[in-house]
């Protein structure tokens, strides 16, 4: 039960779906989803360790960055059930289509250089 539950409260923030949603899409740092999604760095991190303790996101050390992206759902059978039908949920949301058509012009050294 606590696995499920955890899962189910990790996708209970919209901010946290959107930073899923968009880490399905691409490998990404802090700094570009705080770019992205205009929110603080501490928050960004926090909703970050929610989805990493859920099983729905990892990361991986690169040099000076850590990348974040979509895990692939071993850690828990809920968290890969979610990862996989939240690929086909929401695509039709307008503020998910905005991130969406503007994701492929993030560019960390752009952002990353700024903050």
């Amino acid at each position: 039960m606590k696995s499920f539950t955890t899962v189910m409260k990790a996708l209970s923030d919209p901010s946290r779906v959107k930073i899923l949603k968009l880490l399905q899409q691409k490998m990404m740092c802090v700094c570009e989803l705080q770019g992205t999604l205009g929110l603080a760095q501490p928050t960004i991190s926090k909703h970050l360790k929610i989805l990493q303790k859920a099983g729905l996101v990892d990361s991986q050390k690169d040099g000076l960055w850590v990348n974040y992206f979509a895990a692939d759902g071993k850690a828990s059978p809920y968290a890969a059930s979610l990862l996989g039908n939240l690929r086909h949920w929401l695509n039709e949301d307008p503020e998910l289509k905005e991130l969406m058509r503007i994701l492929p012009e993030v560019n960390r050294f752009d952002i990353c250089s700024k903050n």
